[in-house]
């Protein structure tokens, strides 16, 4: 075997290693992702489970997202964060993220939902701002981890771009002992008077192309392979040996 050869048949294996290996891990990917999205239909489906439960759910270090939780207790509007977003048909707006303290004293952090930029004041929606005892039923959404292009969260201007719950928990009680529950609860969609937060913003169709990837870079490394067979069968000169008569 020449050099050539033999140098264009370790980049080959190595190439083809890596296309099968990035393949497998696609795989891999598709079995977790069905797995989650498994998960996620069978708890947004269930009957809601307490606050207590989910936060005991957590303290024992299991996942608690996609629970659906109702709790009861009182909205502190005064204290309102708002969390930019977009909405399904892409307008600018806010998650209005709102603490909710039970009778027993426990604090929850309450995604309410969606409101366009033009009610961001709750000035512009007082029906909304419900007052007394009110029940509410939400889905489990642990905090969320800054992206790379995500900007920095303005706890001065209230302008939140991360669910940063440490943060937000400390905004809302400087210097305050006050427990807050661990994860946030979006609020499913319901009627609300004058109709704004829109609840119901959980995304639960998550995208599963994981078995396409795999596909693609599996077949990506047979290509490869016939290159690799192409090139060899030139390189010994191109055509099959011929037999003595």
């Amino acid at each position: 075997m020449g050099r050539g050869l033999l140098g264009f048949t370790a980049l080959a294996t190595v190439a083809f290693a890596v296309l099968a290996g990035l393949g497998c891990w696609q795989l891999q990917r598709l079995q977790w992702k069905e797995g989650l999205i498994a998960k996620i239909e069978a708890r947004t489906k269930a009957p809601p489970i307490g606050l207590e439960d989910a936060a005991a759910t957590a303290a024992r270090g299991e996942d608690p997202s996609y629970y659906r939780v109702r709790v009861s207790g009182r909205f502190d509007h005064a204290k309102e964060r708002y969390l930019f977003a977009l909405s399904d048909e892409g307008r600018a707006g806010w998650h209005v993220i709102t603490p909710l303290t039970t009778e027993d004293g426990e604090t929850v952090l309450i995604d309410r939902g969606f409101v366009p930029d033009h009610l961001k004041d709750p000035a512009s929606r007082t029906e909304g701002e419900v007052e007394g005892v009110v029940a509410v039923t939400g889905i489990v959404r642990l905090p969320d981890r800054q992206g790379l292009f995500t900007p920095d969260n303005e706890p001065e201007a209230n302008r939140w771009f991360w669910r940063d719950e440490d943060a937000l928990a400390r905004s809302l009680f400087p210097g305050e002992a006050v427990r807050v529950a661990p994860f946030l609860l979006e609020a499913e969609k319901a009627e609300v008077p004058g109709g704004w937060p829109e609840g119901g913003q959980t995304r639960l169709d998550l995208p599963n192309n994981h078995l396409q990837y795999a596909i693609t870079w599996f077949l990506l490394g047979a290509a490869l392979l016939g290159v690799y067979g192409a090139y060899v069968w030139k390189a010994k000169g191109g055509h099959a040996p011929v037999k003595a008569r």
